[in-house]
């Protein structure tokens, strides 16, 4: 008798299993694409730093089993066959009008098409921001629309306050200064809009402000779709707050239609690991002293 009876056989059957057994992929409903607007080469280093957001979102996204995070640096894609099969797209970019996705009826095509596939839409800081030629689509994309009523400024919140939803599971308090837009028009009634985090100049961080101050909600499409959007995020130091953190992270995967964990989505990060995203800047001359007249 042979001590090993077709072990020849059985290795390649074992290597082949291996190799076909199905990859959380694009396929398996993993995948997200990151857009990343256009950084400013002459600017002071973290502000309306997208790149480097993204970037850090890529790596805290491959934390989730099986999650595929596949960045475009600028703008928008040179080959669109990178949106094949994702499950969520993030729009981390410049806004009223300057995002790239809407430069052109054929790229506004493409997403809409995408959208109406059900694909998640993230839309952060500026992004939030449609021009009002794109109001129709602010409203059926991420469920409200920046209107010449809204506003945008910069002051300190606190946000200790969420309602039990996915997205904030495990999202702790935090406090910043950062750069808000707010008093959206959302769509008649509500409809499909929970939201999850508030800001103004009055009750700053306190869900006391009511929809007027609601920055951050998401939006179960009428398609099917979901989508998720938060107006903070102004500069890249903002990334340095866990619950903040764990927010943007939990409401990507949330997007995607992936079930986010009980404690939320692993995201942490220390200082270094978040500053090794910073895009290089050259810092902008300094400004010169009024003259005395």
């Amino acid at each position: 008798m042979r001590p090993f009876p077709d072990i020849l056989h059985i290795v390649p059957a074992l290597l082949a299993i291996a190799f076909s057994a199905p990859s959380a992929r694009a396929d398996d409903g993993r995948k997200i694409v990151l857009v990343a607007g256009q950084v400013k080469e002459v600017d002071r280093v973290g502000h309306h730093d997208y790149l480097g957001g993204c970037k850090l979102m890529q790596a805290l996204l491959r934390r989730t089993p099986g999650v595929e995070a596949v960045l475009v640096e600028k703008d928008w894609p040179a080959d669109e066959s990178v949106f094949d099969g994702a499950k969520a797209l993030v729009f981390y970019t410049d806004g009223a009008g300057k995002q790239a996705y809407l430069a052109s009826p054929e790229r506004v095509a493409k997403i809409q098409k995408l959208v109406d596939a059900g694909v998640g839409i993230v839309s952060l800081h500026q992004a939030v921001e449609f021009s009002p030629a794109f109001a129709r689509q602010s409203m059926a994309w991420i469920g409200g629309a920046y209107t010449p009523l809204s506003s945008r400024g910069h002051w300190d919140s606190t946000h200790d306050r969420f309602p039990v939803h996915a997205v904030t599971r495990g999202v702790t308090a935090w406090s910043i200064n950062d750069g808000w837009l707010n008093h959206f028009q959302f769509s008649k009634g509500m409809t499909g809009i929970t939201p999850l985090v508030w800001s103004g100049k009055v009750h700053l961080g306190s869900p006391d402000g009511g929809n007027g101050d609601i920055v951050a909600w998401t939006f179960d499409r009428a398609d099917g779709g979901r989508s998720f959007s938060f107006s903070g995020l102004d500069a890249h130091s903002a990334w340095e707050n866990a619950g903040m953190r764990r927010l943007v992270i939990n409401g990507v995967l949330w997007s995607a239609g992936i079930e986010v964990p009980a404690e939320g989505a692993k995201c942490d990060a220390d200082q270094a690991t978040i500053d090794s995203f910073l895009t290089p800047r050259v810092a902008p001359p300094p400004k010169s002293a009024a003259k005395k007249p």
